[in-house]
């Protein structure tokens, strides 16, 4: 008879096997009627699973992210079950948990319309009143894709085809709806309280171009409403700062058809994204940096030696001329390789530290291209560090430091990190992966840094530590990376001569502060909702002028102004004050310097504030210096 161990130590024992919701109720009504599914032996399950043996137990609630998981995996099926209902000729495809929510697939004859997505959320919420149960079941695989295919459900038979012969599939149905999943489910569709179908979008069959398009319908589930109605008001503020808006009422950016995915820099961008490019500069120079530059088109024989041909060829662009095949550079690494092997490198040179402001291409899909989020054309903050294995850990560590100052300026203090350990398929020998792994573990703990592991999700050639970066709507942003490479350098034949005189293959850590630029500036824009500080900010102040009569003077202010490499704007224009205000606070201009007679005849100007706040008048000498001083200690105000 089985005896269960709970989370806090005790035991519950029972003289017969028992369901996980039969434990819950003897633990009591108030946790079965929470209840969504149980963790057994490290294992979800359903309430409806059966122990009839001694076992470790935790009752999963909404208050747990597993729980928060099979609330949003549930809402999914609720999704495909009101579709089914109120469109019966859909048909029914994949529909997984995403960040915040899920998406279902459908393939329908027609297109969703905004109001059927209004009749299926309100469907979804009848089914959820209805307090529907859930009930898995088994069938063998030819069964279901029998029972499917009779269903008129052509993808979910070939899913389940795809499955090896022999395999049970675990189905669920609610009413006379049934769907294919592993689970675990809620038990019944009451705990489904909170949800939102959110946006409309094209999705191919299984991601692939040349199958057919599908819909997809998305959607957001939480535990409860107030939980619910906080992410919607995130979701709005979200929108609101959506840096493709901001930049044009900022100038900054714009994107076109003629050239999907890449970017048509404004002046006033290209002020921001030079400040961003001259501060790492700056920054990689002052802890050892050498900056190269390479060629952007490589002959393919390149990419193959690195591996990068057979892994990334279809995300490459390609060119042919003069009977060789050339790629368009997606990374620098390769690269950077063959800038290490020319002359002879001895152990003295190591660490060699080699940076680029490297422009890559990429051929991503047109349906994730996303303005500066997501892109086709790139420049990474790139660098390689070439050392030995003894030197791995305290180059981590200096990179941390790195890092954690450059966050900083930029305003950034949340950071989240995670040790990415060795993958199932990989290279090197386990010896080798034990050093690596443990030196980028001594590093985290020797700053102290509190830290996830995530077991084999390192790369092919090496484990990593992933950084990433909470904006002020506490989204996640996976910016910086540093990687342990010990297979690329000896497949591009690179080499030191060491203490005792031998050839050893260096190791080649990959590291990136900001990542992708572009993608990084859309960030820093959204976090700021366009109010970047003013060390950043594409234009700093603007001059303006109430009458003519001040424009001269105007003139000398702006001319100092700049000499202390301040960037601003000379607004002579013959406008009323109160719209040149305007016009300058809606371009999210820090500081608006207004100059009449008065102030003309002191030497002065009168300061306002992008958000309405007043400073008073300050004379030229005082606003010069408060703004240099404002640049120079990268205030974030």
């Amino acid at each position: 008879m089985p005896t269960i161990r709970l989370p806090d130590g005790s035991e519950k024992q029972f003289d017969h096997p028992v369901s996980v919701l039969q434990v819950a109720e003897a633990l009591g009504p108030g946790l079965a009627q929470a209840a969504l599914a149980g963790n057994l032996n490290g294992q979800l399950v359903d309430l409806s699973s059966v122990i009839d043996a001694d076992a470790s137990l935790s009752i999963v609630t909404s208050r747990d992210e597993a729980g928060l998981e099979i609330i949003r995996h549930s809402t999914a099926h609720l999704l495909a079950h009101a579709v089914k209902q109120l469109f019966p000729g859909a048909q029914v495809t994949i529909g997984p948990v995403i960040e915040d929510g899920f998406y279902y697939d459908f393939a329908f004859e027609r297109s969703f319309t905004p109001e059927d997505l209004q009749a299926i959320e309100k469907r979804m919420q009848e089914l959820a009143k209805a307090k529907i149960p859930v009930a898995r079941q088994i069938m063998a695989r030819d069964e279901a894709v029998k029972f499917f295919q009779q269903q008129g459900e052509a993808y979910k038979a070939e899913i389940i085809a795809s499955i090896p012969e022999g395999e049970e599939i675990g189905l669920y149905q609610q009413q006379d709806f049934i769907d294919l999943c592993r689970g675990p489910h809620v038990p019944h569709t009451g705990h489904l309280k909170a949800f939102k179908l959110t946006k409309l979008a094209g999705a191919y069959w299984r991601g692939d171009s040349s199958n057919e398009m599908l819909q997809r319908v998305y959607g957001t589930a939480w535990a409860d409403k107030k939980a619910l109605k906080q992410y919607l008001a995130r979701i709005e503020e979200a929108e609101k700062r959506d840096h493709r808006k901001l930049a044009k009422v900022m100038d900054l950016f714009h994107t076109q058809e003629e050239a999907p995915g890449m970017v048509f820099w404004h002046d006033r961008g290209w002020r921001l994204y030079t400040s961003v490019e001259h501060y790492i500069r700056d920054k990689l120079r002052q802890h050892g940096y050498q900056e190269v530059k390479t060629p952007q088109i490589v002959d393919r024989s390149l990419w193959e030696k690195s591996g990068h041909w057979d892994k990334f060829g279809d995300a490459m662009f390609t060119t042919h001329s003069e009977n060789r095949d050339y790629a368009v550079k997606p990374m620098n690494c390769p690269c950077h390789v063959q800038i290490f092997n020319q002359g002879l490198k001895s152990h003295r040179d190591l660490p060699l530290r080699m940076a680029e402001f490297g422009s890559c291409h990429r051929n991503e899909p047109s349906g994730t291209l996303h303005g500066l989020m997501r892109v086709r054309h790139f420049v990474q903050d790139d660098a390689h560090i070439f050392c030995t294995e003894a030197q791995i850990q305290s180059e981590v560590i200096a990179f941390i430091d790195l890092l954690y100052e450059v966050y900083e300026d930029f305003g950034f203090t949340d950071i989240l990190v995670k040790l990415s350990t060795r993958p199932e398929l990989r290279v090197g020998s386990d010896e080798s992966w034990d050093r690596a792994e443990s030196a980028l573990e001594k590093a985290l703990n020797t700053k102290s840094l509190e830290w996830d592991l995530q077991p084999g999700e390192g790369a092919f050639y090496g484990p990593k530590i992933e950084f990433s970066l909470k904006d002020c709507l506490d989204r996640v942003w996976q910016c910086g990376t540093i990687q342990v490479d010990f297979s690329m350098p000896g497949r591009l034949g690179a080499h030191y001569v060491a203490e005792d005189s031998s050839r050893q293959v260096p190791v080649m850590l990959h590291r990136a502060i900001l990542g992708s630029l572009e993608r990084f500036i859309g960030v820093l824009i959204e976090h700021y909702a366009g109010e970047l500080p003013l060390w950043l900010a594409p234009t700093q102040f603007a001059l303006l002028t109430i009458t003519d009569r001040q424009n001269v003077f105007a003139t000398e202010v702006d001319e100092r102004l700049r000499n202390q490499g301040l960037r601003g704007v000379l607004d002579l224009r013959n406008e009323k004050i109160g719209f040149k205000i305007r016009e300058h606070t809606l371009a999210k201009v820090p500081y608006l310097l207004v100059i009449g007679d008065r102030e003309m005849a002191n030497n002065s100007v009168a300061v306002r504030k992008r958000n309405g706040e007043e400073l008073g008048t300050l004379s030229v000498d005082q606003i010069v210096e408060q703004l240099v001083n404002l640049v120079a200690t990268k205030t974030i105000e």
